[in-house]
């Protein structure tokens, strides 16, 4: 287990090995887009990875593919729908204003 921080609300979640941070959001009822939902076709899910990294799965080629085409990316970019929690370490996120679903 690893616990999530939403931010900018500061919510914590308690999250299980393997399961997507898309889904994890969504069985928090935390609004977040997911258009695709979860294919990494999309892109709506973005969301920054503040804390934690390490503690998520690795950036497939799919994911990495879909980071390019979104602008604003950086270094703390991943999809909601593809980041997997590995419960090695907690995780604190921060859901983007345009894809936050609010």
């Amino acid at each position: 287990m690893s616990i999530l921080t939403v931010m900018p609300s500061g919510k914590t979640i308690e999250v299980g090995e393997g399961t997507s941070l898309l889904s994890a959001l969504l069985g928090a009822e935390m609004g977040i887009r997911h258009k695709c939902e979860g294919q990494a076709k999309c892109g709506s899910c973005h969301i920054f990875v503040q804390e934690g990294r390490k503690g998520l799965s690795k950036v497939a080629r799919e994911e990495n593919e879909r980071l390019d085409a979104i602008p604003g990316v950086g270094s703390k970019s991943r999809l909601a729908c593809q980041a997997k929690v590995l419960g090695t370490e907690n995780i604190t996120i921060e859901l983007l204003g345009f894809g936050s679903g609010i």
